[in-house]
């Protein structure tokens, strides 16, 4: 029997009107959708942007992935959510993962894909880009991202050295600091010290109805 094909399916930052033409095609016709969430109670952002593409008979499976950084818990659950899309897949079933913005930016589709390999080396597996956070930004508030030759940084904030923020504010071109989380006080400080807070943007939720643009972020304090 022929396995199935995984579907990976980057939704975008939360505007059901920026996933692509292709991803809205392969979910409506797609038989089974499996869905990251962050918690057990907790609701697949990712799932409610793209709802209305999705085939009406489709089976949605939920798979938990836990912020958490113990190690082993982490490859607990990642062989699981493995399993899980692999035995659909191996039961000759075509499945549709979805995750927010883009597959291949600090996305949950890395790890599953990588566990999935490890489970069936020879999947045939059709990766579907989608917009990422920051060109949702870019757009609302005007600010290029890349110009002429100047370089692009992109940080994940959360998790990188504060050390790192502030040389990286020192240097020519653009510096995107994604998954800031609790350390904005803390960055702005940074940015302040080094002079670059009046040029700086800010957007957190883009594209969902709590989204929220600051371009003074002297405003925030």
């Amino acid at each position: 029997m022929k396995t199935g094909t995984l579907y990976g399916i980057g939704v975008g930052p939360g505007d059901p009107e920026l996933i692509t033409v292709k991803a809205a095609r392969i979910l409506a016709s797609c038989g089974h959708v499996f869905v990251p969430r962050a918690r057990i109670k907790a609701e697949s952002v990712a799932l409610t942007i793209a709802h209305r593409y999705i085939n009406k008979k489709a089976q949605i499976h939920e798979l938990t992935f836990p912020m958490t950084k113990d190690p082993e818990e982490l490859a607990r659950r990642w062989e699981e959510n493995g399993r899980a899309v692999a035995s659909i897949l191996g039961d000759g079933e075509d499945a549709a993962f979805l995750t927010l913005g883009d597959l291949f930016l600090y996305s949950t589709y890395i790890y599953l894909l990588k566990e999935l390999k490890k489970l069936m080396p020879d999947v045939e597996v059709v990766s579907v880009p989608g917009v990422t956070a920051f060109s949702l930004a870019s757009a609302l508030t005007a600010f290029p991202v890349g110009e002429g030759s100047d370089p692009i940084m992109i940080i994940p904030a959360a998790v990188t050295d504060i050390s790192i923020i502030r040389e990286s504010f020192t240097k020519p071109g653009t510096v995107i600091l994604m998954k800031i989380d609790k350390r904005l006080p803390e960055i702005m400080d940074v940015m302040e010290e080094t002079g670059v807070i009046k040029r700086a943007v800010m957007v957190s939720r883009a594209g969902m109805e709590d989204q929220r643009i600051e371009t003074d972020l002297r405003a925030l304090k």
